[in-house]
């Protein structure tokens, strides 16, 4: 090299990292609309803002006002489904479950869901991924009616592998003091109701597909004759059924009645462990095997992998994805308004005198 020649230095760059803005920026494009169609009055946030802005307005919601309003806030993810859904490329249904994870949670407190921010890190930019999973969790913020205000996108290609991702999602609801629903007013003749699931919502993953790829050597397209022909995909990605419509009509309807004395949202840990989480230690809940149909693909994934009954019922919902505990006199008419809804119910329960006994819930 000659004195004095220029030379040129190429050093380090984002993109070289792994991280390219002018993607991240397009991606960051695409999902305004997505957020504008579930917004309402109460969202004041100016685009591009550093924080989400809700106006606390609590009129119209439950009732004409609220007197004494508590704040409820929820956290959850969507867990390994995440494996199933980069492995078939269908990314919307896992937004869907990644609302229901959180506002279902918020619903057993008797809570309105308010408003919904997600997380999404990511192994690199892809605008196309990133809109197929908002446009899920907007979708069911819609059916919530929970405003979906914001969030954070994280491109992080030194954690995760080319085309993975993680979620985590965060819903703030509101519920009158001293309509709290927290298991405190159960008593001996309540009636404990069970709404049916989609299948396994986003629970037990990962001894699902143990069970399902590892143990039966089965992969996502793969067809399932015994249960009507679907792919593998198909049956596992159904995404976690969304229960704000049924609770929050069947909380409107009794809202100057103490009806509903428990609600309990049933994910990993299965009907038992979630429904005890609520139950006071004066009473007990007694629950029948066979009471609620249970969906065939619960028994696929069993025979699949091998797996013990107790198991089953210790990881999965097993087909019941929230339980209701109300007045035996209003159980009837209850069930009629869920089934008017679209959304079925069983009666798998009751709940007896509890003093003296160590369990809270038991299952026979």
């Amino acid at each position: 090299m000659e004195a004095g020649e220029d030379t040129e230095v190429s050093g380090a760059t984002y993109s070289s990292a792994g991280v390219d803005l002018e993607l991240y920026a397009e991606g960051m494009a695409r999902l305004p609309a997505h957020l504008r169609r579930t917004q309402c009055p109460r969202v004041m946030s100016p685009e591009g803002g550093f924080a989400a802005l809700f106006r606390l307005d609590f009129k119209g919601l439950f009732s004409r006002g609220y007197e004494d309003p508590l704040l409820v806030s929820c956290t959850d993810g969507v867990g390994t489904k995440l494996k199933l859904a980069v492995a078939a490329g269908i990314h919307d249904t896992v937004g869907i479950d990644l609302v229901a994870m959180s506002v279902n949670d918020a619903l057993c407190t008797g809570a309105e869901p308010l408003f919904f921010l997600d997380y999404i890190a990511m192994a690199k930019d892809d605008p196309a991924l990133l809109e197929q999973i908002v446009r899920g969790i907007a979708d069911a913020c819609l059916e919530c009616e929970c405003a979906l205000v914001g969030g954070e996108t994280a491109i992080l290609p030194d954690m995760y592998h080319p085309g993975e991702y993680d979620l985590a999602g965060f819903c703030v609801g509101v519920v009158e003091r001293k309509r709290l629903v927290d298991g405190s007013h159960m008593e001996p003749g309540d009636v404990a109701l069970g709404i049916a699931s989609s299948g396994f919502h986003s629970n037990g993953y990962s001894l699902v597909r143990k069970a399902v790829m590892e143990i039966g050597g089965l992969g996502i397209a793969d067809r399932v004759p015994e249960l009507d022909d679907r792919t593998v995909g198909e049956l596992l990605l159904a995404p976690t059924r969304l229960y704000a419509r049924p609770v929050k009509t069947v909380l409107r309807h009794y809202r100057v009645k103490q009806v509903v004395h428990g609600i309990a949202h049933i994910t990993g840990g299965g009907l038992v462990e979630n429904l005890a989480r609520i139950v006071p230690p004066q009473v007990q809940v007694r629950l029948a095997r066979g009471s609620w149909p249970v969906p065939p693909v619960f028994p696929w994934v069993q025979r699949l992998g091998g797996i013990a009954a107790d198991e089953m019922e210790r990881v999965f919902n097993m087909g019941v994805g929230m339980v209701l505990v109300v007045a035996p006199h209003f159980a009837a008419s209850i069930q009629s308004q869920l089934a008017d809804l679209g959304f079925e119910s069983s009666r798998i329960g009751e709940v007896v005198d509890g003093r003296g006994l160590a369990d809270r819930v038991v299952l026979g």
